[in-house]
């Protein structure tokens, strides 16, 4: 799935880009390329448990988030 959290957005801080530049709601900040190709499914990453940013976020940590920890 890709991440709920991602976004291309063609200008920020104030600035324009050339191109879209990949922005993590969650994070509130740009992230770089290699970043949002992760979390663009390229890698099978499950959000719930493989993304930090996700995770704290959804105010889960990483046995929350698989299940494994305490409610």
């Amino acid at each position: 799935m890709t991440c709920p959290y991602l976004e291309y957005r063609a200008a920020g801080d104030g600035h324009a880009f050339d191109g879209e530049r990949a922005y993590c709601t969650a994070a509130a900040e740009f992230v770089q390329p290699m970043r949002a190709d992760v979390c663009n499914d390229r890698y099978e990453l499950d959000h719930a448990t493989d993304c930090e940013i996700y995770r704290e976020h959804r105010g889960t940590t990483g046995s929350d988030a698989a299940g494994e920890g305490e409610p």
